[in-house]
């Protein structure tokens, strides 16, 4: 079997859930990055500008760093970590408090190239 030429980018500490996100890359997981870039150009989801910047570093890697051609891109692997949870609270009626969190996420991109 083969060995696949991969390019990798990622983001770290994105102010969004990382189950919203894990939604829009959905869409994309196994399809050629031209693709994955009109879907996520055309999708009306947060996410997709954040993973669309991810999608478009990872193929400036795949070109600059390892010479694949851009036309044969695929998206690998694509998935959606859990990060820092920052904790909050929220005041409410008769001095108490509410806590609350935001959840963060790392996303990574990973293109392959196919034969």
């Amino acid at each position: 079997m083969a060995e696949v030429k991969t390019a990798t980018a990622m983001t770290r500490n994105v102010r969004i859930s990382q189950y919203k996100v894990r939604q829009v890359l959905e869409l994309i997981r196994g399809k050629s990055a031209e693709r994955a870039q009109v879907i996520l150009k055309f999708s009306d989801k947060k996410a997709a500008g954040i993973i669309l910047k991810v999608l478009n570093s990872a193929m400036a890697n795949a070109e600059h760093n390892y010479g694949m051609d851009l036309d044969k891109l695929y998206v690998h692997a694509a998935y959606a970590d859990k990060g820092p949870v920052m904790k909050r609270f929220r005041p409410v009626s008769m001095g108490r408090a509410h806590p609350y969190v935001h959840r963060t996420s790392h996303v990574t991109i990973t293109l392959g190239e196919r034969q």
